[in-house]
């Protein structure tokens, strides 16, 4: 008889309950070092089997609120009373030096200058400068790390917007959520790795449209694109079974169509079946994971209160907030939050009010919520557009009304927790608010001390695509060390 076979059949009850003890011990064990990871069928959640982080990182998770349109730095935090003073005058050449404008003011004859309608103050230790329109940010200042020196060359919405998002002006790369899905993998293999909220503003809610594609993988396999997540019933569409069927009859059906991509896969060897694969195993756990991640109505009614009167909206900028913060407990790695309606080139004193009110109050709620969890240690959050506003007025300036067009060479961004430093000033702008004279950080540095924050060497992390290694900070950036904790 085969001695294998032998052993195999003399197993008596004693031998039995001492190797279960010690499979049950070690599952004990697995569970408390890496749980996911113990039921996981890969020995990783990152399927590119990446060596990262370079480093150890500060944060863990990223959220991205992006204000699409461009924000007025003059009006939310860059206090120039220079301007004021020399109202209406014209923007001296000395100070433009030729620079090129948009379509929009390029044919003015005049430029008159323009300080801002509001006030500003100085807040917490750090008497960082905030507008009147932003009060629920100003009383977290000491929390916040201004960057008063943020660049770009994008002049027009969509190539700026594309920049930041993917480090290019043209599209097709891949945008920094799917970067950071592919070189970090997940934290919770039951919700997407990257995950979009959209939000459109009262300031001009028919401004300027966005993409899908600037949430897109570009030539990253498909697994690390951005699911974008939508108010309403459906928050993830075609998630849902189709009538009549069951769960288990869901299973089994994925179970076949598993079984015949992978002789697919044998035969042809295109990566992208195993990605597809992989897409509907996520859509099946995400119909448990997701309905429960965006039932926002277990909240308790003070975290309500924290976020504002449109936490309960769905589709609200506060909604979206709270559910980022849902989201980020739940491990997933990255968040993009984009909120229209910034680009104010008339009337703006009205309009950037009404938008400011939109993100002050839920923006600020974000942040504390993410410190009163211990989550914002390792949670790094960002807020921004794509471009700043110009110092002189475009069209007709009056008494009280006055618009600004698109600005590139200086505006104004911040950022709080993962590892960045609180309570900070960073780069410095002239007295009119038009050139950096102080620590210039182009959008390259920004991904790229993202990037750092987050244990990765930017210039290591590359990918190679049509016989050129790419990566997110193309061929530039430099990691911002001021600005880290």
């Amino acid at each position: 008889m085969d001695e294998t076979f032998k052993h195999q059949i003399n197993q008596n009850r004693r031998h039995f309950f001492k190797k279960a003890a010690l499979g049950i011990g070690g599952l004990a064990l697995a569970s408390m070092i890496d749980p996911l990871e113990m039921f996981s069928k890969s020995s990783s959640i990152n399927p590119t089997g990446l060596d990262l982080p370079h480093f150890a990182p500060k944060a863990k998770r990223v959220i991205y609120l992006f204000q699409s349109g461009g924000p007025s730095q003059l009006e939310l935090f860059d206090y120039k009373p220079k301007l004021n003073e020399m109202r209406g005058l014209d923007l001296p050449a000395s100070v433009r030096m030729g620079q090129r404008l948009t379509g929009m003011t390029s044919g003015q004859e005049k430029f008159p200058l323009v300080g801002s309608n509001f006030n500003f103050k100085q807040y917490g230790e750090s008497r960082a400068w905030i507008s009147d329109l932003m009060p629920y940010t100003a009383k977290i200042a000491d929390e916040l790390c201004f960057i008063k020196s943020m660049h770009t060359e994008a002049i027009n919405h969509d190539p700026a917007i594309t920049f930041f998002q993917t480090g290019s002006q043209q599209s097709g790369r891949p945008s920094i959520g799917s970067w950071m899905s592919y070189g970090l993998g997940s934290l919770n293999e039951n919700l997407p790795t990257f995950s979009v909220l959209l939000s459109r503003g009262t300031g001009r809610p028919f401004g300027q449209p966005l993409y899908s594609r600037l949430w897109g993988n570009g030539f990253l396999s498909s697994l690390h694109q951005g699911v974008q997540f939508r108010s309403g019933k459906d928050p993830v569409l075609y998630l849902k079974d189709p009538e009549g069927m069951t769960r288990s009859e869901r299973r089994k059906m994925l179970d076949l169509l598993s079984e015949l991509n992978h002789k697919q896969e044998a035969e042809f060897g295109d990566p992208e079946i195993n990605t597809r694969i992989a897409q509907y195993e996520m859509a099946y756990r995400m119909q448990t994971s997701v309905p429960e991640s965006m039932n926002i109505d277990k909240e308790p009614d003070h975290i309500i209160q924290m976020y504002g009167a449109n936490a309960m909206v769905p589709g609200s900028y506060a909604a979206n907030c709270l559910l980022a913060r849902r989201l980020i407990e739940k491990d997933v790695r990255f968040v993009q939050l984009y909120h229209m309606g910034w680009d104010q080139h008339e009337n703006l004193p009205e309009q950037i009010e009404k938008q400011a009110k939109d993100v002050d109050q839920a923006t600020a709620a974000l942040i504390m919520d993410l410190k009163q969890r211990g989550l914002l240690e390792d949670t790094l959050v960002i807020w921004g557009g794509e471009f700043g506003r110009t110092n002189y007025s475009q069209g007709t300036l009056t008494d009280m009304n006055y618009g600004r067009d698109h600005h590139p060479r200086c505006f104004t961004m911040f950022m709080a927790g993962g590892g960045v430093r609180p309570g900070f000033t960073f780069g410095e702008t002239d007295e009119f608010g038009y050139n950096i004279v102080k620590d210039p950080v182009h959008v390259h540095d920004l991904q790229a001390t993202l990037l750092h924050l987050t244990g990765i060497d930017h210039t290591r992390f590359t990918y190679k695509h049509q016989g050129r290694r790419y990566r997110l900070t193309d061929v530039s950036g430099n990691v911002i060390h001021d600005v880290l904790a």
